[in-house]
């Protein structure tokens, strides 16, 4: 795990070798252990390392092939390493003539550089692991930059005056001082509006994401034609299992195939563990741990004085019951605050929950680990959210939201008793019709519609969820494909990689902390995406993920309410950090709002 950033159309080699050097620096954090650069006509490569896999200096980046043809930046851990070792090692014949890679090291990262010599951009079909990486082919003079299925890793480019840069981070970009610090002002909308800004924008203007299961080829000679994004994978594109196996045969295959995820993350030449908040997910991610590893699991879990926000007691019964070495990070109001100041300014990207990340990675590092595993995921992909089961329903009485009369009583309960909740419902009501194209965006907002208008004294906010059609996470999905995978495939486009995913990145790297995420590997999610509704409506809280485990959790953890790693922010703000929030809000109170949040935008 590291951080990459390079520039293409950067002439003067000088200038090439500063700007780097500055962006490598916005960036070390994610790799202390090593760094590298490549300059060479018109193209300039940096490198942060996070040793993880082959810790010697043999996996040191930019890394060259073999013949020297190809230069390779990467950020990520390629899984499936050493199957696709042993098969590259093998000389093909016939049509394809090639020859057996005569590997250096035992790291991934030559792996992937050897998959790119032979398959070219075909090599990201071979790949189950979290990624963004660039190659530079010296002979084509072209840019192969890449970014894992799920959207894992990051990838920030941008583009003008003739030149390409991309970065693990925004930060990095903006050292770089090619491009002009600008807040996108349709952005900071669409952040009021949804907690987030949906990729491919950013928050800074003219700066994009490269999207999940996506890459680009750029070639040094064709720098002023705009960047092309070409799709190599995509959740739309899963088919629906046909014919259903019986559900026994299913829950079978989950089991198996979640096994497998977890203990492909198993592999690190570094001390490592797992974040354990005692929910299902991270249960499940601990008790597969503790069947395949020979030692013991080493445990963290975030706590609290307020009850009801701590999920202590119910982490603690897992840490037992599989005999891990666990360790509690017990937060107070007074801690946190202290932390703010120092979380915000290693941000990213603007968050609203980014924080909590970042204390427990904090701790988990302290502790001596290097890598962690996580629970993220689960709940996209087996409907653990309340959402599912709203939006469900929903879309079955879709052909009820035509009639006049279905809005009266919301708009009543607007007047009568206004709140975020009856705001919402009130604009559910007032929606075209309640197919999930219209619900879910609705579903993810932060603020409605009328609070927007409010806050920046518009009278228009986004009418779309995302920033463009094309994005719409449920163009292209077929009419065979059930209601509850749609919402998933919803949830684990736009919710999880623009949020958690995100976050975590940004927050767990600021200690130079790897995460895995073993719920959403691109098998088990193709696999369980393809089911029907009938077999994983969630009965009871994630029934087909809990019944293809039986056995590993106890029942009070299967059937307990529903938490969510949240702090107890509301209780702080009215006892603990009351004082502080006051002066906070009463200073905001006497600014002025920019000139550009209080402007008109017509086409939105």
């Amino acid at each position: 795990m590291c951080g990459i950033c390079g520039i293409i159309g950067i002439k003067n080699k000088e200038a090439a070798e500063k700007t780097i050097s500055l962006m490598n620096a916005a960036i070390a954090h994610r790799g202390p252990n090593d760094e590298g650069s490549f300059i060479d006509s018109g193209i300039a490569l940096g490198h942060r390392r996070l040793s993880i896999i082959d810790l010697s200096k043999n996996g040191h980046q930019p890394m060259f092939s073999a013949d020297g043809r190809f230069v390779l930046t990467y950020n990520g851990e390629l899984y499936n390493f050493k199957e696709l070792r042993l098969e590259l090692q093998r000389a093909k014949v016939g049509d394809t003539g090639s020859t057996a890679y005569p590997f250096r090291t035992q790291s991934d990262t030559e792996v992937v550089i050897a998959a790119y010599q032979r398959w070219g951009t075909d090599c990201l079909k071979y790949f189950n692991g979290m990624y963004a990486l660039a190659i530079w082919d010296k002979q084509k003079e072209e840019l192969f930059i890449a970014r894992d299925r799920l959207g894992i890793k990051p990838l920030y480019y941008w583009q003008g005056d003739g030149k390409i840069a991309f970065a693990s981070e925004i930060r990095a970009l903006l050292k770089s001082n090619l491009i002009p610090k600008k807040l996108d002002k349709k952005a900071v909308c669409y952040y009021a509006t949804f907690g987030t800004v949906h990729a491919p924008a950013t928050i800074i203007e003219g700066v994009n994401m490269l999207l999940p299961g996506h890459y680009m080829l750029i070639k040094k000679n064709e720098l002023q034609n705009p960047v092309v994004q070409h799709k190599y994978w995509s959740l739309q594109g899963i088919p629906v299992q046909s014919p259903v196996k019986s559900y026994e045969q299913i829950c079978k295959d989950i089991k198996d195939l979640f096994f497998a995820s977890v203990e492909r993350r198993l592999v690190a030449d570094v001390p490592f563990g797992a974040f354990l908040s005692g929910g299902i997910d991270s249960s499940l991610v601990v008790a597969v741990m503790s069947q395949i590893m020979r030692e013991k699991v080493r445990t963290f879990s975030v706590t609290f004085d307020e009850s009801e926000f701590s999920e202590a007691s119910y982490s603690a019964q897992i840490a037992k019951q599989y005999n891990t070495q666990h360790h509690e990070i017990k937060i107070s109001p007074r801690e946190c605050l202290l932390k703010l100041p120092e979380a915000l300014s290693k941000m990213d990207h603007p968050s609203g929950d980014a924080i909590n990340t970042y204390i427990v990675s904090e701790a988990t590092k302290n502790a001596g680990i290097t890598m962690a595993l996580s629970g993220l995921g689960g709940d996209e992909l087996f409907a653990g959210y309340p959402l599912f089961k709203r939006l469900y329903k929903l879309e079955k009485l879709k052909w009820v939201s035509g009639f006049p009369f279905v809005s009266l009583p919301f708009k009543v309960l607007s007047a009568v008793k206004p709140s975020q909740a009856s705001n919402k419902l009130l604009e559910m009501a007032e929606l075209p019709d309640w197919r999930l194209e219209n619900t879910y965006p609705l579903t993810r907002k932060t603020l409605t519609k009328r609070e927007i208008e409010k806050l920046l004294n518009q009278s228009q906010t986004p009418k779309k969820a995302l920033n463009s059609d094309t994005q719409s996470p449920f163009r292209g999905l077929g009419p065979d494909m059930g209601i509850l995978s749609k919402i998933s495939v919803a949830e684990l486009s736009n919710y999880l990689p623009d949020v958690l995913l995100r976050d975590t990145d940004q927050m767990s790297m600021a200690h130079a902390l790897e995460v895995r995420v073993p719920f959403i590997d691109y098998t088990l999610v193709e696999y369980v995406i393809g089911l029907p509704d009938e077999v994983k409506y969630p009965h009871t809280p994630k029934k087909l993920l809990t019944d293809s485990m039986k056995g590993l959790l106890p029942e009070n953890i299967i059937n307990r309410k529903k938490m969510g790693f949240t702090f107890p922010w509301n209780s702080w703000m009215r006892n603990d950090l009351k004082a502080f929030c006051e002066e906070r809000i009463e200073r905001l109170s006497e600014r002025e709002t920019p000139n550009f949040l209080i402007t008109r935008y017509g086409t939105w």
